[in-house]
């Protein structure tokens, strides 16, 4: 697969074969929905939790005597039915993660990356270099490349200025290409890599398939 490499200015500077296997169009899109909802549901903190009557604090005395006072019975003062009294089959703590397998997960990541590619919606710089930290350079690189909205911006840690002036931007998140998932490749509008990132990404690709064949 042949792709078009852009400068900062937006102007076409070469090409970059890629070596990965794409995904053909009727296979994968299981996969994909399996990681993401798999993804989703991980990142729900599982933490809310509610009292049940043994968990409310207060005296296990009687309220009232069973009989004789004109009122309904009454054996707690944790009784659901009472304010301040506990919770029935409310929330507990829990662990919402689900399993995806090894193999899923890379078909999935091939998926998305096949079909953003074919769609034409990954934009790749040969370069992002920025003298300062400075957000306002980083701005007019993105106008330039012609790009708005939410971007995926994937590059690798060393360029610690692009890091810098690039979290000031609410529309913009960044991703190392040894960590890319699909999740991530698939929310934003956009997606712009760096030549050195989508090399990474594809070698990341082809071992992850040599491995499945052996």
């Amino acid at each position: 697969m042949k792709l078009t490499i852009k400068n900062i200015q937006g102007a076409d500077a070469g090409e970059l074969n890629l070596s990965f296997q794409p995904v053909e169009a009727d296979k994968g899109n299981q996969a994909v929905h399996d990681v993401v909802v798999a993804y989703m549901a991980a990142q729900r903190s599982g933490t809310a939790c509610t009292k049940t009557m043994g968990d409310v604090a207060g005296s296990g005395k009687k309220p009232w005597r069973q009989k004789g006072t004109g009122r309904a019975r009454a054996g707690s003062f944790a009784s659901p039915l009472w304010r301040g009294g506990g919770v029935v089959h409310g929330p507990k703590p829990r662990d919402f993660s689900k399993k995806v397998t090894k193999k899923t997960r890379q078909l999935a990541l091939r998926k998305a990356l096949t079909e953003r590619l074919n769609a034409g919606e990954i934009t790749i710089v040969d370069d992002i270099k920025l003298d300062s930290p400075k957000t306002k350079g980083f701005v007019r690189i993105l106008n330039s490349l012609e790009v708005e909205g939410s971007t995926l911006l994937v590059t690798d840690n060393s360029n610690e200025n692009l890091i810098l002036a690039s979290r000031n931007v609410e529309s913009v998140e960044l991703a190392n290409p040894a960590s890319l998932n699909t999740y991530q490749l698939l929310r934003c509008k956009n997606v712009l890599f760096t030549r050195a990132a989508m090399e990474a990404l594809d070698q990341r690709l082809k071992t992850e398939e040599s491995e499945k064949s052996e």
